[in-house]
């Protein structure tokens, strides 16, 4: 872990999306909860030929539409703290003005300077230039950390090379490499139900789990990312990344401590440990036009018209049946799926359970219950963060007829649980653990190399099979392969 904390933060990309809508409004949700250091100067960049004046404004902007009134504190105080410096990254001739205007705003030279981070978010084409260009201005320093937005290539090769341009001016421990869901709360609460309760690890195995499911569905389209997510594809966009790490979170060993090696070592055995994926484990899809929410939306085919561009083999929803080799997992199927124009917008892992070995109530059933039910923990990530737990239990009565059971969800809302806690913007526990060098919850180069090889090999069964994505209907969870991929299985979707 690189110790030094902060006192500059420079941003990257300083007038985009993500910084408008997530950077920003994190940033200063938590200078109003004073969680930034009190001397952290925060300065913007991008090739926009803003003055530190008009990058205030476009944030105070920024901060109006997308955080709440109730989370902002004194805008003034924290708008303050930003100043800007224009850079086109593609080009060394500005760096110099940029360490200059940076080091303008350090503690000083020797033992008492302070520390900068720097948050890379940019175009990956502009990550070799822009890491050359901070290196020859002595922005590279063993002073800096540096933090990587995805995505990091597009398969296992481009990936290296991206980290070996940035390994050439930063050691391992000052890289932060960002994948926002490890920011959710319900995703650290994952860690905590499993290593914090002794109800869960001891039968969080094969013998007593049947199999897992991880859902990540989204109700929109390609939303003006066209000629990314053609290139990218869900498999590349969501799975590579989130899905995979919210896999080894369920799937890692327990580490020694709540540190970052420790967590990152164990996470990163189980991304080895996946078995290479054959072609009738996988379906793919392509969304068509159809309805979501009442409201009826174009197909996959007919925005590439839109941009002139034409038929794709895209895949924009993925389901594959995983497989996780080591001891504790032989043999529990761990059914992946996500997919773009799907009914609703969620992000879940279910545990299912196995049943009891044996029922006792087999022969004194009685109607009106659902009958004996494998037990089921469902944790909810997005929307909602909840955690639920399916218990069975008898139905109230005199039991004339027998013995009615029923499934009873015990469930723990996250925001009911904690009254008086802010909902936080995952960004802004990335953004504090990067000003104060903790890495924990940051993706490691093994781990990325790893869940890369894994996609790549997936993708090149694909290729051998000349498979080509079915088309489904928006608004539905799409292809019935997908159905099928589970249910050959005895296995239902949760839905």
């Amino acid at each position: 872990m690189s110790q030094f904390a902060a006192d500059r933060l420079l941003l990257f990309g300083a007038t985009g999306d993500l910084s408008r809508r997530k950077l920003l409004p994190s940033l200063c949700a938590l200078d109003a909860d004073d969680l930034l250091p009190e001397n952290l100067a925060i300065i913007g960049t991008a090739r926009s030929e803003l003055d530190t004046g008009a990058f205030r404004e476009m944030a105070r902007e920024a901060l109006e539409e997308h955080l709440p009134k109730d989370r902002r504190g004194s805008m003034a105080t924290f708008l303050n703290r930003l100043t800007y410096q224009p850079l086109d990254a593609s080009t060394l001739e500005g760096f110099d003005a940029l360490a200059d205007h940076v080091r303008s705003l350090g503690r000083g030279e020797g033992d008492d300077r302070g520390g900068l981070a720097i948050f890379l978010s940019t175009a990956p084409s502009l990550f070799e230039d822009t890491i050359k260009g901070l290196k020859q201005a002595g922005l590279a320093d063993d002073n800096v950390r540096m933090c990587l937005e995805k995505p990091l290539g597009f398969d296992l090769a481009s990936s290296a090379k991206i980290n070996d341009a940035v390994a050439g001016a930063f050691p391992e421990d000052r890289i932060f490499r960002i994948d926002h869901y490890l920011g959710k709360e319900t995703v650290q609460n994952l860690l905590a139900l499993r290593f914090a309760n002794i109800l869960f690890e001891p039968i969080w195995n094969a013998t007593y789990i049947e199999h897992v499911q991880i859902t990540v569905a989204e109700t929109v389209g390609l939303e003006g990312r066209v000629e990314f997510y053609d290139d990218a594809g869900a498999l590349r966009d969501m799975v590579q990344n989130h899905m995979l790490q919210l896999l080894a979170l369920v799937a890692m060993e327990p580490p020694t401590s709540f540190d970052a090696a420790p967590v990152r070592d164990e996470k990163v055995k189980v991304l080895r440990a996946l078995r290479p994926t054959s072609a009738n484990e996988t379906v793919i899809g392509q969304y068509r036009a159809g309805a979501i929410g009442g409201k009826a939306v174009p197909g996959y085919d007919e925005e590439l018209k839109e941009r002139d561009l034409g038929p794709s083999r895209t895949e924009t929803f993925a389901a594959i049946k995983a497989h996780v080799d080591n001891w504790r997992w032989k043999g529990v199927p761990f059914y992946l799926r996500t997919g773009k124009r799907l009914p609703e917008r969620v992000t879940e892992i279910l545990v299912q359970f196995r049943c009891v070995p044996h029922s006792i109530f087999d022969s004194v059933q009685a109607p009106g219950g659902t009958g004996l039910q494998p037990n089921k923990l469902l944790i909810g990530i997005q929307p909602e963060e909840n955690i639920t737990l399916s218990l069975m239990a008898k139905v109230p009565g005199l039991d004339e007829d027998g013995v009615a059971l029923r499934e009873v969800p015990l469930e723990i809302a996250m925001p009911d649980a904690f009254v008086g806690q802010h909902r936080r913007i995952a960004y802004e526990r990335l953004l504090v653990d990067l000003i104060k060098g903790d890495q924990t919850l940051f993706v490691r180069r093994d781990e990325v190399e790893a869940q890369w090889h894994w996609i790549d090999s997936i993708r090149a069964e694909w290729d051998a099979k000349e498979m080509q994505p079915r088309t489904y209907t928006a608004g539905s969870w799409g292809p019935s392969a997908a159905i099928a991929l589970a249910e050959r299985d005895g296995v239902s979707w949760h839905e």
